[in-house]
């Protein structure tokens, strides 16, 4: 048993510091949830020299090959079936080993046993991966360890990723039909710019045929499209690459994180995704018995928004200070007034994780609702955008036809 120092906060939300023994931290947390207490912050009170070297000098994990989404829910889900069957830990793995078919988690799942072997926890030997594992998987591993219910915590683990998969499909279920659909829209108008209003241009000079301001404009385009296209090729790859390099600026992820929570349509769907997002970690990190500091901090790395991470930075502030989560939240304009307001309830109650989880149910249904909405809508309105773009272009060439044909019907 070592001492560690912790800071909480009691029922009525006063701040309560002390020292406790306990195994380690989470051990530290399971006791302080059994007073009715929930850990701010938990530190050892003297620090171990030799834990802290080799945890800084241990390597990272090094895999060749693509770890897949699917691939840790699988190996999340199997695990967890066989440690609540009575399979121990290392017997689990092996197995996961023999039978995984991505030869990077073959690799990744044999070094884990050999850390396990060697003394390692499950939780540190994750850590020499964290491009695969990310904060909240370890920080959950731990907590298994930590509080005996490893079999608990797994599947908690693995409901957590399996809904989070789900909403990620649904996202690219609605982006896919108008990716493809504009990608089609762009296509289909090139071609005929390029290879067949040059062909209709030849006819009308040699008829001499006088254009209106329509096909001329768009005669025009095609020429400068036919003249220009390897510049304006290059424009729009430089302008693609030049996106990607300035969202990967601070500043720039912040400004695009910003412009996509306003974008007409598709902005409340990214709000309610990332708000289930936040609700769903926080909730999960927080019943798996994580100091909410740690959580919080967790939170900012899988919100998946900038501007949504900002908010929760401060909220994690305003909470080591000894006030609420939810006053920063409720100022903010990103969290509507019904999360701010059960947020408020679950710290006066208690009952934070189960107010969270149901947020999160709140908004998967939501996200479910508007991405089938969006589907409906979008797919008559690219339909549209397609007939007035290839549409247009035709009629504006064959406009100089008709002219021609009542001019001929006129002589007669």
């Amino acid at each position: 048993m070592s001492q560690f120092k912790y800071t909480a906060k009691n029922a009525s939300g006063s701040m309560v510091t002390g020292v406790i023994s306990a195994r380690d931290d989470r051990d530290v947390v399971a006791r302080l949830r059994e007073k009715n207490l929930m850990a701010l912050e938990v530190a050892p009170a003297a620090r171990r020299g030799g834990a802290w070297i080799e945890a800084l000098f241990k390597p990272r994990g090094k895999v060749s090959g693509r770890v897949k989404r699917r691939d840790l829910v699988l190996f999340v889900r199997q695990l967890s079936t066989m440690i609540s069957s009575g399979i121990p830990l290392l017997e689990s793995l092996e197995i996961l080993k023999e039978q995984a078919e991505n030869p990077a988690m073959v690799t990744i799942t044999g070094t884990i046993v050999e850390d396990i072997r060697s003394g390692s926890d499950f939780s540190q030997a994750l850590e020499r991966y964290p491009k695969v594992f990310s904060g909240i998987f370890t920080s959950m591993v731990h907590a298994g360890e930590a509080s005996g219910q490893m079999d608990t915590i797994l599947i908690r683990l693995a409901e957590y990723m399996e809904a989070s998969e789900k909403l990620q499909r649904d996202i690219r279920s609605a982006m896919t039909y108008p990716v493809i659909s504009l990608v089609l829209i762009f296509a289909i108008a090139g071609f005929l710019m390029i290879g067949i209003i040059p062909k209709f241009q030849t006819i009308f000079e040699s008829l001499s045929i006088e254009l209106n301001p329509v096909t001329q404009s768009i005669l025009n385009l095609s020429n400068a499209i036919k003249s220009y296209w390897m510049l304006i090729a290059g424009a729009m790859v430089g302008l693609f690459f030049g996106a990607g390099a300035f969202r990967r600026t601070e500043f720039g992820h912040g400004v695009t994180d910003w412009t996509i929570l306003r974008i007409p349509v598709f902005g409340s769907l990214f709000r309610k995704v990332a708000l289930s997002r936040f609700s769903r970690t926080l909730g999960t990190l927080i019943r798996s018995g994580v100091p909410i500091l740690e959580a919080l901090d967790i939170v900012t790395h899988t919100v998946g928004n900038k501007v949504i991470s900002k908010v929760v930075l401060e909220a994690r502030e305003s909470v080591r200070q000894g006030d609420t989560l939810s006053a920063p939240l409720a100022n903010s304009s990103v969290f509507p007034p019904m999360v701010t307001k059960m947020v408020g309830i679950g710290e006066k109650s208690g009952a934070m994780e189960t107010l969270l989880e149901k947020i999160s149910e709140f908004y998967d249904d939501q996200v479910n609702a508007e991405v089938k909405s969006l589907t409906s809508i979008i797919e008559p309105i690219m339909i549209g955008v397609m007939g007035i773009v290839v549409g247009g272009i035709v009629l504006a060439v064959f406009l100089p036809i008709f002219q021609l044909e009542q001019q001929l019907a006129t002589a007669r």
